[in-house]
């Protein structure tokens, strides 16, 4: 009899206990999966935290950078100065010297001089 149409089954105790553990186990599923989106969110989110904190040290390292490089050209400009300092030190205390040649050269022609005048007359 293989033609006969089936009948539908009757619901009975088995097959309600069979729909109530698909239930529990679609729920358990969705619970899983809800569970899953969770920690995905969380996952993007400390993702998020990383990225965000990964560009505030770059930044940070960028304006380190920066401001070595303005250092560095502040430290040479100041290598500048004192040399340039040192060369007029220097000059300063040459001219110096020169005058203190010109005086002394002047003290030794004023006592030439004066003793010349104090010669004798006779």
């Amino acid at each position: 009899m293989p033609n006969q149409p089936t009948q539908p089954e009757p619901d009975g105790p088995a097959k309600q206990d069979s729909r109530e553990r698909a239930r529990d186990e679609a729920e358990q599923f969705r619970r899983l999966a809800e569970e899953a989106r969770e920690v995905r969110d969380q996952h993007r989110e400390s993702l998020e935290i990383l990225r965000q904190e990964r560009e505030r040290l770059r930044e940070a390292g960028e304006t380190a950078r920066a401001a070595g490089e303005d250092a560095r050209v502040a430290a040479e400009a100041a290598r500048h100065a004192a040399i340039d300092a040192v060369k007029a030190t220097a000059e300063a205390l040459q001219a110096t010297l020169e005058q203190m040649h010109v005086v002394e050269e002047m003290r030794r022609t004023l006592r030439d001089i004066r003793d010349v005048s104090k010669l004798p007359s006779n």
